[in-house]
């Protein structure tokens, strides 16, 4: 894969980022490797020069490489990649690993407590609790809380976290249908599995539709008017996907008008979302910040990637882990 990779002893590691504790998550693992965290744009311009493994995502700027005449490989802390320049990193030889796969059992997660809260209304009842309010018993069935035992979800994308999701939903006696590409792939056992041309036959059934899906051509505006019409008037949307899978102002009008019962949010079209955004207001609508991934072991899971991809280069392999480029 690469003519000259230095040795361990002579390889300096470069972290990048605003908020991840990368390098003191790695100095635990006492490596052979030179290694150092920037945490603000400009110094990791200033100090690039210094890396032939660059750890990086949001801090990643194409002028980087000018300024990296060591670089031989980029891993990305994330599992997104289209920031980065492909081609260009192609022809320089660089090889570039992204992060997919580390954050699949917390997205499932998430997305399984977003689920329970709407259904439980763990929100209502924080907000009651802001105001010092208890509420009484409720004569009207339809304001309850919920269960999720009979109940169906549909998960749009049945990857790695669709997969996972779909296990901790069977677990609790729910219906799970999912759409993929190619159905035959789907790694864990499901009630059924659709082509996404099937999904407006299956948005009616649906109780809960949770996007797992990456971000594609295919799947920008996924769930856009016709879909959120389609859905149940008591049916929720989960999305642990990318903001843009989603028509952001037809589901705030879904929202307001009732037309579904509410939705679960870690991802939006603008983040951070803007301080007018109406979703803040709705009460049927949890948002949480795109930290759906972030969890205490988030690092640990990057690094490993890090760590098997730096030995099998040492050991002369040319597949890496999770390689892009």
């Amino acid at each position: 894969m690469f003519e000259v990779f230095p040795s361990p002893v002579n390889t300096t590691v470069h972290f990048a980022h605003v908020a991840y504790r990368m390098e003191e998550r790695y100095a635990l693992r006492d490596p052979e490797v030179n290694y150092f965290q920037t945490w603000t744009s400009e110094e990791t311009m200033r100090r690039i020069d210094d890396a032939d493994v660059f750890v990086v995502s949001g801090f990643w700027d194409d002028d980087l490489l000018e300024r990296a005449p060591k670089l031989k490989y980029i891993q990305s802390v994330g599992a997104g990649f289209d920031q980065f320049p492909l081609d260009e990193l192609s022809r320089r030889g660089i090889v570039l690993a992204n992060a997919a796969g580390v954050n699949q059992n917390a997205v499932a997660e998430h997305a399984m407590s977003l689920m329970l809260g709407l259904n439980r209304h763990i929100h209502i009842g924080r907000d009651n609790q802001n105001t010092h309010t208890w509420r009484g018993m409720l004569g009207d069935i339809t304001k309850r809380e919920d269960e999720l035992i009979g109940k169906t979800l549909l998960i749009i994308g049945m990857g790695t976290i669709g997969s996972r999701l779909a296990r901790f939903a069977k677990a609790f006696d729910m219906r799970v249908v999912g759409t993929k590409r190619n159905p035959g792939t789907v790694a864990t056992q499901i009630d059924e599995v659709f082509t996404p041309d099937k999904l407006h036959e299956l948005v009616p059934q649906a109780d809960f539709v949770a996007l797992t899906c990456p971000l594609t051509a295919e799947t920008k505006n996924i769930v856009d008017a016709r879909v959120l019409e389609a859905m149940k008037s008591t049916a929720y949307l989960i999305n642990v996907a990318r903001g843009q899978c989603v028509e952001e102002p037809a589901l705030a009008e879904a929202l307001k008008s009732g037309q579904i019962a509410g939705a679960g949010l870690d991802h939006f079209w603008d983040e951070p979302l803007g301080e007018g955004s109406v979703l803040w207001d709705l009460e049927n609508v949890i948002i949480t910040p795109h930290t759906g991934g972030e969890t205490r072991m988030y690092e640990e899971r990057v690094i490993d990637i890090l760590d098997d991809n730096l030995a099998r280069i040492w050991n002369g392999r040319s597949d890496l882990r999770n390689q892009i480029v």
